[in-house]
């Protein structure tokens, strides 16, 4: 069981190879689960925006257009809990990520915006307008 509790992160402090990984590794393991893959394609009528947010929840992700900007926020919380047989607490671990982009997409229809999620994939819907809209627009996430 103490396996189990030791950070593995900290295995590359280890003083044979402190200075061989530590610019790789040190980096990494801040920035892993940072970000979400996004894909935006264009073309002539409309913008397809797809982002990977695996184990959010629909209700904990915000869409928002503003100012020619596409934001996008999900809050993700994880609280584990393991108890042994008489229902003592031996292990308890809580796990708190937010991520946030922001994609600058000109000249968006904002009335006809759509957003669906799926599978941890998310899927916006931007047409194009003529017309330059200023205002801020919430969508609602089907």
């Amino acid at each position: 069981m103490a396996n189990e509790l030791r950070n593995r992160d900290f295995d590359d402090f280890a003083p044979l190879d402190f200075f061989d990984n530590f610019g790789k590794n040190f980096f990494k393991s801040m920035t892993e689960g940072s970000s979400m893959k996004t894909d935006i394609r264009e073309n002539e009528k409309d913008y397809q925006v797809s982002a990977e947010l695996p184990g959010f929840k629909k209700e904990n992700i915000d869409l928002n257009y503003d100012n020619d900007t596409l934001t996008v926020t999900g809050k993700h919380n994880v609280d584990k809990e393991q108890k042994d047989e008489k229902g003592n607490l031996i292990r308890q671990e809580r796990s708190y990520s937010n991520v946030s982009r922001q994609f600058y997409l000109p000249n968006i229809d904002r009335d006809k915006i759509s957003a669906s999620y799926d599978g941890g994939v998310l899927k916006v819907t931007l047409p194009k307008s003529e017309e330059k809209l200023q205002s801020g627009k919430q969508i609602p996430i089907n």
